[in-house]
């Protein structure tokens, strides 16, 4: 069993990325406002690495460890939420895909992944459409939502059933066969263009699918064994942490220079203990996610096999992240007066936060889902994506 890849090029990496913060950060009211962001903001992004970072090392990735991974989400959404996000969905579906299609399929998507020449795949899992078994591949059609990142992704990457098995596969197809329906308009994350596509009857060759469910891949090493689900949940938590810190960050910025002004707000010792206690509950959130992904890595890295338990506190760790961080939006919005409500980096990371945390990942049914089996409900239940199955 491969042993867990942990890329020497994570320092490298988040530094690019903090050499682009500021450019991120001027860039992101203008991004809201078009709908996508800045061309060089992007391409600076990839540039540095942050979808290669996920790539199979195997493929020339830089395959970072979950650990790994989280930092570096967390680092881009620090500096501006929708460019974390949006990097956050493109390197887990090009990873992913890289990592689970076959090798000869992976070495088409991805031929020279060291000198930036590999397909971007942006799409969504929800909604799964249709897929025909025919000789040598799937008449596929169906219509899903939520694409982040498809302004700038080559490829799609969509959930179907196969009709008579009704067996879950993943499919990577060109943008160039799919509709694209312009409908993101939204409360936040503007600047992601997550958007809905569709298509009928489009021909997808075998060996451009993979079995959703499979924690075998065919590139990469033992980081890809988590499967899907937990893949995604590594950058989602990422995401959560890195906008909680931003705003935590503004609110001390926004309060520095009234602390002198009689009968300010943030005078008051309300502000004082309710912003320690957002502190507090944030590093808690972080540390704990850690915690998780520490154990769950000592467990690939050592050729076991995960357990319930583990595939519990990712899911439940993830909830918490984003739940802490909602709560900090809310001591933001409280605290920060008019700046709360004017455009400005607080109001837009609040919305996106608000935006970000409607994700299913995050959704109560999977907090409730977790805690029927912490709490012995259902004691033999596994997880199957999001949900408990007997």
């Amino acid at each position: 069993m491969t042993a867990l890849h942990i890329s020497p090029e994570f320092p490298s990496v988040l530094h690019r990325i903090d050499d682009l913060g500021e450019t991120l950060r001027t860039s992101a009211d203008a991004a809201e406002r078009r709908g996508t962001l800045d061309e060089d903001v992007a391409h600076g992004l990839l540039a540095a690495g942050a979808v290669r970072a996920s790539l199979p090392a195997s493929l020339g990735g830089h395959e970072f460890a979950p650990h790994q991974l989280i930092e570096m989400i967390e680092r881009i959404s620090h500096h501006d939420a929708a460019a974390g996000w949006t990097m956050m969905a493109l390197q887990h579906i090009t990873g992913t895909t890289a990592a689970y299609l076959d090798t000869a399929a992976a070495d088409a998507l991805c031929p020279d992944v060291a000198g930036g020449d590999h397909a971007l795949l942006a799409g969504h899992g929800t909604r799964p459409g249709r897929a025909v078994p025919l000789d040598g591949g799937y008449l596929v059609s169906g219509s899903w939502q939520f694409a982040s990142g498809m302004a700038l992704a080559s490829h799609v990457h969509s959930l179907v059933v196969v009709e008579g098995s009704g067996e879950p596969r993943v499919l990577a197809m060109p943008k160039s066969q799919v509709t694209l329906v312009d409908n993101w308009d939204v409360h936040g994350l503007r600047a992601t263009t997550s958007i809905d596509y569709h298509c009928t009857d489009v021909f997808v060759p075998a060996e451009n699918t993979y079995s959703a469910t499979t924690t075998a891949p065919a590139n990469g090493g033992a980081m890809y064994r988590v499967g899907l689900v937990n893949m995604a949940a590594i950058g989602h938590t990422g995401w959560a942490l890195g906008v909680g810190r931003r705003l935590l960050d503004e609110l001390k910025s926004c309060a520095a220079p009234k602390f002198d002004t009689p009968g300010a707000a943030v005078n008051t010792a309300q502000f004082h203990a309710e912003f320690a206690t957002a502190e507090a509950a944030l590093r808690s959130a972080r540390a704990w996610a850690m915690q998780v992904w520490q154990d769950v890595e000592h467990t690939l890295d050592t050729g076991e096999s995960q357990t319930t338990e583990q595939d519990t506190m990712i899911r439940l760790a993830l909830g918490n992240a984003t739940r802490t961080a909602q709560d900090v939006g809310r001591t933001a919005h409280r605290w920060a007066g008019t700046a709360a409500i004017r455009r400005g980096p607080i109001n837009r990371c609040i919305r996106d936060l608000d935006t970000g945390a409607q994700h299913v990942t995050s959704s109560p049914v999977v907090l409730q889902n977790c805690g029927k089996w912490l709490s012995g409900a259902q004691p033999q239940a596994r997880w199957q994506f999001l949900d408990l199955v007997q």
